[in-house]
């Protein structure tokens, strides 16, 4: 007992540690100025129906993306899990990932987010209505993830995501670290779990490539006209420290309730309290909710996100299981979004 407190405490302190030197503290000021947004767009129904408060309570293969040690709780020897999601102005996100049970070695998974865009139009200044041609934005996030249970009762786990974004001949990658641990019963409590993570770790990033270049010439003199190239700024992944709490409550033949919370400090935005509520009849059907609160958002800011509600089908299929999820979140200016998840354990 007394090495389990342990390992959780240095956890923990690594952590903070981690925290502190990450510049963790009121991103208030630098909101909206971070690269790679698309690493905030959520996957899997489950979580976003509970208004992403799920650093305590993501399980399995959706864990990739909400915390990395809740992949070590997959019961399954391997999963598959294809999401689509509704984003705004149009857009959609897709994500194919998978898990697999290596027994005393660990679970590992992989992952792939991509963002469809649609095509666009091409302008120039001298063609501001454009020129007839059209270009496709490439975004995606492409991932790793390895998870272990230290004990029965805590888990820990990192991913490693690989970060491209690609605009017309000018593109920029990067790679990103998630850190997370779990730990369910917390306190000796039944039904309590805590989760902490740390999430988008990693280098700036810089765009760079040929729609970069230009021709330029002198006003004056007889020098001939030459290429110049725009030197981009760099900019900081919007890496955030989340700590959740949840309590699940057993009615017997009624089903379970869970009640999650979770506190996200984020260092390119306004911090984030969310909270979701989950019922369960029998592990088979879901019913679930979720809120999001900004805090200390300005006068004449808006939180473009409202409340989210899903549900889920869970069937065990004679060796395989198959989920389905359902998620709706209320957005303001754009349509709201709307996530399908389907899970295949084996």
């Amino acid at each position: 007992m007394m090495r389990t407190v342990f390992r959780v405490f240095a956890l923990l302190m690594a952590f903070t540690l981690l925290a502190s030197s990450a510049g963790f503290a009121g991103g208030n000021d630098r909101v909206g100025t971070s690269s790679a947004p698309q690493l905030l767009i959520p996957v899997g129904a489950r979580g976003l129906a509970m208004g992403g408060a799920m650093t305590a309570t993501a399980t399995g293969v959706e864990a990739i993306y909400w915390n990395p040690a809740g992949l070590a709780r997959s019961d399954a020897a391997a999963t598959a899990m294809f999401t689509h999601m509704g984003y705004i102005a149009d857009m959609s996100v897709n994500t194919v990932a998978v898990d697999a049970n290596l027994g005393g070695f660990g679970h590992l998974g992989f992952g792939l987010k991509a963002m469809s865009i649609g095509d666009i139009e091409v302008t120039t200044a001298d063609n501001p209505d454009g020129t007839g041609m059209m270009f496709s934005p490439s975004f995606f996030t492409l991932g790793v993830t390895y998870a272990k249970g230290l004990t029965d009762n805590v888990s820990f786990g990192v991913n490693v995501n690989l970060v491209h974004e690609e605009i017309k001949r000018v593109g920029a990658s990067t790679l990103a670290v998630d850190v997370g641990v779990q730990y369910v019963n917390f306190a000796g409590i039944n039904g309590l779990s805590f989760g902490m993570a740390l999430r988008n770790l990693g280098g700036n990033m810089t765009y760079d490539g040929s729609g970069l270049t230009g021709q330029g010439k002198m006003d004056d003199g007889a020098r001939p006209s030459t290429s110049l190239k725009v030197d981009p700024a760099s900019f900081e992944l919007p890496s955030a420290l989340e700590i959740g709490l949840a309590y699940t409550h057993d009615f017997g033949e009624m089903g379970t309730i869970t009640g999650s919370y979770m506190f996200q400090n984020n260092n390119f935005s306004f911090d984030d309290n969310k909270m979701g509520l989950e019922y369960s009849f029998r592990n088979m059907v879901f019913l679930r909710g979720g809120y999001t609160m900004g805090m200390d958002v300005p006068d004449g800011w808006d939180y473009i996100y409202g409340p989210s509600f899903g549900a889920g089908f869970h069937k065990d299929m004679g060796g395989i299981d198959l989920t389905l999820d359902y998620a709706y979140r209320f957005v303001e200016v754009f349509d709201s979004n709307q996530m399908f998840t389907v899970k295949i354990g084996f």
